[in-house]
């Protein structure tokens, strides 16, 4: 099955909601998740910190250079989140997708992961990888 990637986007400079609603945007949250689950179509997802925690690496010359921040001046959005799913057609991927949006509230962008006419790379397995930064949530097919 294609897989497709879910990009939630985050207003930059937005209030967060009230304790209560952030709760039930939680709970919404996690039934989706759990829906995917269920239906075999989750790959992987998790949450990313705001962009002012970024750090960018930009080949050339004789090296890399690094450099904390965003890669770009702050706008009026950023990549919150990000969800790997799959889906038989984009039919479904837009079908789970318009799920994701209204258990976020936040605006969701879909896209296909890969190429139709390759495999792309299997999914890591569930087990972690012992590396203290990783924060993706993994789950086995």
């Amino acid at each position: 099955m294609p897989y497709h990637l879910l990009s939630v986007v985050q207003p930059a400079g937005g209030q967060p909601p009230a304790a209560e609603r952030l709760d039930a945007i939680t709970r919404d949250v996690e039934a989706f998740d759990t829906e995917l689950r269920d239906a075999g179509a989750m790959v992987f997802a998790g949450g990313l910190d705001g962009p002012g925690t970024a750090t960018v690496l930009r080949p050339g010359g004789d090296g890399v250079r690094v450099a904390d921040g965003p890669r770009a001046p702050p706008g009026d959005e950023y990549l919150a989140g990000l969800c790997l799913i799959s889906a038989a057609d984009r039919d479904e991927a837009l079908s789970r997708a318009r799920k994701a949006a209204l258990a976020t509230t936040l605006p969701v962008e879909l896209r296909p992961f890969g190429h139709a006419d390759r495999p792309t790379r299997p999914a890591p397995d569930s087990r972690p990888s012992g590396n203290p930064g990783d924060r993706v949530r993994r789950v086995r097919r």
